[in-house]
């Protein structure tokens, strides 16, 4: 490795690791997302104080619903633990005069984003809660030699609503566009051509 080479390289490790202190830590995270809304493929445990047959482990189930015994199909996808509580709460209490629910996220496996094109390890990601398009490009094992750097897209949304997102990942290594290193939202699709 010539001089050059190790300067190039001190000097990408220097950039990385100033995006890295750019992305918010555990305290931020806390306090930029009140609370986590369940999405298709979550796992909750729900449980009513004193009944043991209305204890289950449930899967959030492709159409955003689960079903409970007494309470019927709840929507839960896009919605918060504590709204499914209060729901549950209601519904029960015909039943279970003063009802006391527990809901609890014991899984985020809906909670997915993925990565495709020209990266080492392509694939679908669990965040938890939420990671930028520079950590999933990460997770994805980094980019391969062929990749257009500058026409890296997130693609959001389904159907006719979607959005198409540019990410110059040149600009963003050299200090600048950082807005663009968004937080992926659940079912983003990063595209590295």
């Amino acid at each position: 490795m010539t001089a050059s080479d190790t300067a190039t390289a001190r000097a990408r490790a220097l950039m990385i690791f100033a995006l890295l202190a750019l992305t918010p830590t555990a305290v931020t995270w806390s306090q930029a997302l009140p609370g986590y809304n369940l999405q298709p493929g979550d796992h909750i445990e729900v449980s009513v104080y004193g009944e043991k047959d209305l204890e289950r482990a449930l899967m959030i189930r492709p159409d955003g619903k689960f079903s409970l015994p007494l309470a019927g199909e709840i929507d839960a996808a896009g919605r918060s633990v504590t709204a499914i509580q209060t729901e549950l709460t209601t519904k029960l209490s015909k039943f279970i005069p003063e009802a006391v629910v527990t809901v609890s996220v014991t899984g985020i496996e809906g909670n997915r984003v993925y990565v495709i094109g020209q990266v080492q390890q392509p694939g679908s990601f669990v965040m938890n809660p939420t990671i930028s398009v520079l950590q999933a490009l990460s997770l994805a094992g980094g980019t391969t030699p062929f990749a257009a750097l500058n026409d890296i897209i997130v693609v959001r949304g389904n159907g006719t609503a979607q959005k198409i997102f540019r990410f110059p990942y040149d600009e963003i290594k050299r200090g600048k566009a950082l807005e663009q290193n968004i937080q992926l939202m659940s079912g983003d699709v990063v595209i590295v051509p």
